[in-house]
């Protein structure tokens, strides 16, 4: 009996952990999203150009890429 309520609060606990981890990446993957390229938020620094602009947008959508492959090859590791 004890070995499998172990079993259950195993498969629960690892699909509340992959959910949560999941749910994380993702967010932190959506920060980059909201940045306007016309630079007309300020921040309170200096002026950047549009071409610096450009190369933050796509290390932020590069970086969102490697969260989300991260993601998919834990899920497949941790599948039970």
């Amino acid at each position: 009996m004890n070995q499998i309520i172990n079993m259950i609060m195993r498969q629960v606990m690892g699909r509340l952990i992959n959910k949560g981890v999941s749910i994380g990446f993702d967010q932190a993957s959506k920060l980059g999203k909201g940045r306007k390229s016309d630079g007309s938020r300020n921040t309170g620094g200096p002026d950047i150009s549009a071409a610096e602009n450009a190369s933050r947008d796509k290390m932020g959508r590069d970086q969102g890429k490697r969260a989300r492959d991260m993601m998919k090859n834990m899920r497949r590791l941790n599948k039970f």
